[in-house]
């Protein structure tokens, strides 16, 4: 028997490649997860940055009137969703009273932003079930790998290391797939989930300081009109 990767699939028992091969659909699914999360992250972090220069006068104004129908594209990014969702709750309900007014914005802003986030996280879940399970899956290999040897060893009715080196090669090898599997997916989920916790914060900040001009806004518009 040689200890190469063709050389171990080929004295592998077929519940030791199956392992394998569960193992390596496990990895492809964690890799295109993190390549596609990562791509969407991005685009929709630049989408994002680009709504906030281009609306932030206007917000800080409290032109809210010309923020609502500034024409800005097709996405503009989680922020920009949730910041449209609160403008266009301010001009549903701007005939309301101040409370009223103030408590829909809020409303609109948090149920929007709960969204943003619950999308961003799609796919992750996924990532953390691979990264949790895979060491498990190896070590069910590792197990069939160890009970192989010992079947071998009574078959030979001898302990040698030639006798059981298979089975002993099954519990290794599977062992090893686990962890390569488990090692980027738990990687790659902690670095994304960091990153949708800290949008999450973003978010909150900038409802936050929309709920604060809009109440400006309001002000500004009733004191006019008196």
């Amino acid at each position: 028997m040689q200890f190469t990767l063709s050389g171990l699939w080929g004295h592998m028992g077929l519940f030791a490649q199956g392992i394998v091969i569960a193992m390596g659909i496990m990895s492809v699914l964690s890799l295109v997860i993190l390549a596609e999360r990562s791509l969407v992250f991005r685009a929709s972090r630049r989408h994002s940055r680009r709504f906030a220069s281009e609306m932030a006068t206007l917000l800080s104004q409290g032109d809210f009137e010309t923020a609502s129908h500034a024409k800005l594209g097709a996405d503009v990014g989680y922020l920009g969703r949730t910041i449209r969702a609160g403008l266009t709750a301010y001009r549903i309900s701007s005939d309301d009273s101040r409370d009223e007014v103030m408590e829909s914005v809020a409303r609109s802003l948090e149920r929007q932003a709960q969204r943003e986030v619950q999308s961003l996280k799609r796919g992750l879940g996924h990532l953390a079930t691979v990264a949790s399970t895979a060491p498990f899956v190896g070590l069910l290999g590792t197990t069939m790998g160890i009970v192989t040897a010992f079947e071998q060893m009574g078959e030979a009715g001898a302990g040698g290391i030639g006798t059981i080196s298979t089975g002993i090669s099954e519990a290794l090898v599977t062992t090893a797939f686990g962890l390569l599997v488990a090692i980027p997916a738990v990687m790659g989920y902690n670095s994304l989930q960091g990153w949708v916790d800290a949008r999450a914060v973003d978010l909150a900040e900038a409802s936050n300081e929309f709920l604060d001009a809009a109440a400006r806004a309001l002000k500004r518009a009733r004191s006019a009109v008196v």
